[in-house]
């Protein structure tokens, strides 16, 4: 398989296994600096090797939901915890308690759709959980859309690479173009949307 900008994915996550796939995909979910984590190629690409016989789907579908969805609840603890301190800061250049109110107001209005629509877009994937946290987003309203988030994501993207690589012949020749339009399809929604209202 070819390697992505000198890096070969696949190679590192045959190295890396279950545990390590489990733990990077916690990190890119809920810990501040898992932001840049490659979650998408990353799921998607083990995903593709388990049809090639080196990790067994199930296995590789449960791990991932279980890292997606307790890395985002990490991500909301952390967030509910600092939350209160923050709000003791006094504002500064880059800091307003005014957007700490706005954050809590819009998870009460639009928490549920963010959190599963976040999934789907790198770095914002991390701090969503983080900001829901803050915003004191009900945690069992916070739980149900993170399940549904993390099952249509980590277990959507595994099951795409599975099945691309079982229904395409000479899929891994493909792997590179695929990876780089999962990642701009992830990126272009945010880009579209801030284009659309600057606010």
């Amino acid at each position: 398989m070819e390697s992505f900008f000198g890096f070969d994915l696949a190679t590192f996550i045959k190295a890396a296994g279950y545990l390590g796939i489990l733990g990077i995909v916690f990190a890119e979910s809920g810990l501040f600096l898992g932001f840049f984590l490659p979650g998408d190629s990353l799921v998607f690409t083990a995903g593709f090797l388990a049809s090639q016989g080196y990790f067994n789907i199930a296995i590789l579908c449960s791990i991932c939901f279980a890292g997606a969805v307790l890395g985002d609840s990490f991500g909301y603890a952390f967030g509910k915890k600092t939350g209160p301190k923050l709000f003791k800061k006094e504002d500064s250049f880059l800091f307003k308690k005014s957007h700490l109110e706005k954050a809590r107001i819009f998870y009460e209005a639009y928490g549920g759709k963010t959190i599963v629509l976040a999934r789907f877009m790198p770095i914002v994937r991390t701090f969503a959980p983080i900001l829901a946290g803050v915003g004191e987003m009900n945690y069992f309203v916070f739980l149900f859309y993170n399940i549904i988030g993390g099952a249509l994501w980590a277990v959507g993207l595994s099951l795409v690479g599975y099945l691309l690589g079982n229904v395409i012949p000479n899929v891994d020749r493909y792997i590179i173009p695929i990876v780089v339009a999962i990642i701009i399809a992830s990126i272009l929604p945010p880009i579209i949307h801030i284009l659309r209202d600057k606010k």
